[in-house]
């Protein structure tokens, strides 16, 4: 489903502040409150909107630590068995296939250098895993949680 500008403006809004409400939605796009609801509802309905979440600061909860693990992986690994081995780890924040040399990439939350280090001896002693090659966080520069182009 591709959104039309107005979609996609709502979608920027609440990407940016989910709890907003329609009528400030609709003050800044143009529609009234119960418009911003029946677009927001076809949205959620339709697919394009999956769901409503909180962004929480890692360091608020004891991960101090961020990094980025690229996975080499020995032949005839599928996405699907990357995605298995990884689920159990509440440190990985997120995981991609990629292009390049590497299989996948995988972004690692911990409390220190320490449980970084114990979070990539295992996942590098998973049995899809020919080798790792990690970087360190040294100052997130920019982060966006927002959808679509700003309006």
């Amino acid at each position: 489903m591709r959104l039309n500008d107005l979609d996609e403006r709502i979608v920027h809004a609440l990407a940016e502040d989910a709890r907003r409400s329609y009528a400030d939605i609709g003050e800044e796009v143009g529609l009234s409150a119960p418009a911003v609801k029946r677009r927001v509802d076809r949205l959620r309905a339709e697919g394009a909107i999956t769901g409503f979440t909180v962004r929480v600061d890692p360091a608020a909860l004891g991960w101090e630590t961020e990094g980025f693990i690229e996975l080499y992986c020995r032949r005839n690994t599928s996405p699907e068995d990357i995605h298995r081995g990884l689920a159990r780890y509440p440190e990985v924040a997120s995981a991609s296939t990629v292009t390049g040399d590497a299989d996948a990439i995988v972004q690692v939350f911990a409390s220190d250098m320490r449980h970084f280090e114990r979070v990539l001896e295992r996942i590098a002693g998973e049995p899809f895993v020919e080798r790792t090659k990690s970087v360190l966080v040294l100052s997130p520069l920019l982060r966006r949680f927002g959808s679509g182009t700003p309006a």
